[in-house]
């Protein structure tokens, strides 16, 4: 064969082209060449055994991306991550709403009624019994509210009834007179509202079943009241026996204050309601306003829920004096629930709470709102001091946290 001719066979071997030239042959591009204009790419680089494209795993991903990007999904993933929990706690409660607002509301009575308690234990009596008494004592006072304000007010309903339709008259002349709003219109707006009330009007079933609810809580907290009265300091010091070290103090600390706030909102709280329920009744009666010892006592139960309650219990009273007496009365006991509710806010609950609940109007608010839609009315009443202690312990806990490396050091 001539040496000067091109072997075929050798250049296909080779992988070359015979019928071009060595300079004229493509080459293939390394690595670390690129085109021009074109910048260098580290995500995905072809593997030089198997000549496939190597393409980045999550860490690589995750570290090309731009730190604001970064920083937003992080947040993002944390707040849905406790969003889910919120979720699951709120579904938890509804679950088990009646146990436990039947056991808020018993830690509340317990730590009103402690008092007492102690005075009866100072008198030499037996814990077993010095309980008993204690509760025979609240279911007294209950049951001998609820039949005085029946003896007191069962002769004004009759005259109530008819008061009631002579105050609505007048307030309708009164609402067509100086408003652009003509009979018909009126006539309408209450057909609707009464047509709302009655399609809304619960499932004789459900009603039945929430009755069963609420006596079996009502009974149950009378069982807990009974023993956390009778046996609670002895629980609680065989919880405490069960921790050692830093902290059983931690918690013995946190312990006694939820309890001096959890006893203190009580108290206080009884005293300011009443003190409410005493000044608006006396307006009422002074004003002639029928049903104003059953209108006090809706005060009185009012002022465990703050803010809503006392507002709540002030406009029925407001209402039941412009429907029996008129504008006018309605008016000046307007001014009397305003007056008795700025002497409360102002003088009266600093005062009597002093420092033991620290908690902003706007947490108030948000938390009597929630504790209503978790558990309805009785949820309103035991979610303020709820989250009065909690705060309490959580400030105490926080507190020993700060303290004992400064103490260590």
């Amino acid at each position: 064969m001539d040496a000067g001719r091109p072997d075929p066979a050798r250049d296909d071997a080779a992988g070359r082209d015979p019928a071009r030239p060595d300079d004229a042959r493509p080459t293939e591009a390394g690595p670390d060449d690129a085109r021009p204009g074109e910048a260098r790419s580290d995500a995905a680089l072809p593997d030089a055994r198997t000549g496939t494209v190597a393409h980045p795993g999550p860490r690589q991903t995750w570290a090309g991306l731009p730190w604001p990007v970064r920083t937003a999904v992080t947040w993002s993933a944390c707040l849905l991550v406790v969003a889910a929990g919120l979720w699951l706690l709120g579904q938890v409660a509804v679950l088990l709403a009646p146990l436990a607002v039947a056991l808020a509301g018993t830690l509340f009575l317990t730590a009103l009624l402690d008092p007492v308690l102690v005075r009866l234990r100072r008198l030499r009596v037996p814990a077993a019994l010095a309980a008993l008494l204690t509760v025979l004592l609240l279911l007294g006072v209950l049951v001998g509210a609820g039949v005085l304000v029946w003896n007191l007010t069962a002769s004004q309903f009759g005259e109530l009834s008819q008061q009631l339709d002579e105050g609505l008259q007048r307030s309708r002349e009164f609402v067509t007179s100086t408003l652009p709003v003509t009979d018909q219109q009126l006539d309408k707006l209450v057909e609707q509202i009464r047509q709302g009330f009655s399609g809304s009007a619960p499932d004789p079933v459900a009603g039945a079943q929430k009755a069963a609810e609420v006596a079996g809580a009502l009974l149950l907290g009378l069982v807990l009241l009974f023993f956390l009265l009778k046996d609670g300091r002895s629980m609680w010091h065989w919880v405490l026996r069960r921790l050692t070290g830093p902290r059983r103090d931690v918690t013995a600390a946190a312990g006694r204050a939820g309890w001096r706030t959890l006893g203190a909102y009580s108290r206080g709280t009884m005293i300011i309601a009443a003190i409410d329920a005493i000044g608006i009744g006396l307006a009422l009666v002074v004003l002639r306003v029928p049903l104003a010892l059953p209108l006090a006592l809706i005060t009185f139960l009012g002022g465990f829920v703050p803010i809503i309650g006392a507002t709540v219990a002030g406009a029925v009273a407001v209402l039941v004096a412009l429907a029996a007496n008129g504008p006018t009365t309605a008016l000046l006991t307007l001014a009397a629930v305003i007056a008795v509710q700025q002497i409360e806010g102002n003088l009266l609950e600093p005062l009597v709470m002093r420092r033991q609940v620290q908690l902003h109007p706007a947490v108030i608010l948000v938390v009597v709102t929630a504790g209503t839609l978790v558990a309805g009315v009785a949820g309103a009443f035991v979610s303020v001091p709820i989250a009065a202690v909690l705060w309490r312990v959580l400030d105490t806990v926080q507190r020993h946290q700060t303290a004992s490396p400064a103490e260590a050091a």
